[in-house]
C-alpha cells in the first residue's frame, strides 16, 4: 500500500493535500524523510531533485501546505521560498497580560512555557505564527510591536497630555481602554481623566478596583463596598493620581487619546448602558445624569 502510494506520488505528484512541518536545521535528507512519512513523495526522489535540479538556497523551517499534484521540485521550491502557512493569534484591545498568556498557552501549535508578560507591554493585534514556533518568540514580537507603536505615538504627544513618561501613559491608556469601547469617546474620556489629574481629583475608575483582585480577568459579580474602599497600588477610589502601572494592554487609539486628550471641561461621566457615556462638567449635572440613566436602565431591566 505504501509502495503504491509512493509510486503514485513519484509519477503524478503528491496524491493529496497535506501540511508538513520542517523543523529548524533540517537537512534535505530530513525534509525528504518527512515528506515520505506523510505519503507525499519518496525521500530518494526529493533528494535527487535537490541534488540535480535544485538551486543553492537552503530550505527554511516552518509549516508548509503541500497541494495535490505538486512534484518533488515544487516541494523543494516551496521549502526554499519560506512561504509557510501563517496561523494567527488575536489579542484584543484591553486584554490583560494574564489572559494573553492563557491564550498563547491554549494554542497547541506553539511550544514552550512563558511567564505572564509585563502588563501593558503587548500591542493588541493579530499575529502570524508557524506551527512549532515558541511562545516566547511570539511574545517578543508582540512586545516589539508595542515598543515601536508607543515610540511613534509618544513623538506626537501634545502639551495637553498629563502623563510624563511611558509608564504613566500606558497606565492611563489602559484605564481609558477599559472604561469605554466606543472609539469616538476615547479622547473625551482621556480629557476627563486629564482634567481630574490636573485638579487633584481621584480618577474613580472601576476597572482599577477589579485589577488587584483578578489581575484583569472578569470579576463575575458586583464590586463589594469593601473593595471600593480597599487601599492598594491600583484602586483609584482610595487614592489620588494614577495606579502604579497599567491594568491591561491598551490599543493604539487609547494610547493616542491620552497623549492628545480632548480639550474639554468635563469632570464626570456615567454609563448609559449601551457602552457609551454621558458627560458632565459639575457634580450637580452628573448626579442628575446618574439618576436619569439609572432610571432608564431599571425600566429596561438592566438594573434592580
Amino acid at each position: 500500500m505504501i509502495a503504491a502510494l509512493l509510486l503514485a506520488a513519484c509519477s503524478g505528484g503528491a496524491p493529496k493535500d497535506a501540511e508538513v512541518v520542517i523543523p529548524p536545521g533540517a537537512s534535505i535528507a530530513k525534509a525528504g524523510q518527512i515528506l515520505e512519512e506523510a505519503g507525499l513523495v519518496s525521500a530518494s526522489e526529493f533528494r535527487n531533485q535537490a541534488r540535480f535540479f535544485g538551486g543553492d538556497d537552503p530550505i527554511k523551517p516552518g509549516e508548509y501546505k503541500i497541494e495535490k499534484g505538486m512534484d518533488a521540485g515544487d516541494m523543494l521550491a516551496l521549502f526554499q521560498s519560506g512561504k509557510t502557512i501563517q496561523r494567527l493569534v488575536m489579542i484584543p484591545e484591553g486584554m490583560p497580560s494574564i489572559m494573553v498568556r492563557d491564550r498563547l498557552m491554549a494554542e497547541p501549535r506553539l511550544k514552550g512555557d512563558i511567564p505572564v508578560p509585563a502588563e501593558g507591554s503587548i500591542l493588541p493585534d493579530s499575529y502570524a505564527f508557524t506551527t512549532g514556533e515558541s511562545r516566547a518568540a511570539v511574545v517578543k514580537r508582540m512586545q516589539a510591536a508595542m515598543d515601536k507603536a508607543f515610540d511613534e505615538l509618544w513623538a506626537k504627544r501634545t502639551p495637553r497630555a498629563a502623563v510624563k513618561d511611558r509608564n504613566e501613559a500606558m497606565t492611563l491608556a489602559s484605564i481609558v481602554e477599559k472604561e469605554t469601547a466606543v472609539a469616538s469617546e476615547r479622547r473625551t474620556v482621556a480629557g476627563v481623566y486629564t482634567n481630574r489629574l490636573g485638579v487633584g481629583m481621584r480618577l474613580q475608575a472601576d476597572p482599577t478596583i477589579i485589577y488587584p483582585i483578578t489581575r484583569g480577568k472578569p470579576l463575575g459579580r458586583r464590586i463589594l463596598r469593601s473593595e471600593i474602599q480597599a487601599v492598594n497600588d491600583y484602586n483609584t477610589y482610595a487614592m489620588a493620581g494614577l495606579p502604579k502601572g497599567p491594568i491591561a494592554n491598551p490599543g493604539k487609539a487609547s494610547i493616542a487619546a491620552v497623549l492628545d486628550p480632548e480639550a474639554n471641561d468635563y469632570l464626570f461621566f456615567v454609563a448609559k448602558g449601551d457602552g457609551s457615556h454621558i458627560f458632565a462638567r459639575t457634580l450637580g449635572e452628573h448626579n442628575a445624569n446618574v439618576q436619569k440613566w439609572y432610571a432608564l436602565r431599571r425600566e429596561r431591566g438592566e438594573m434592580e
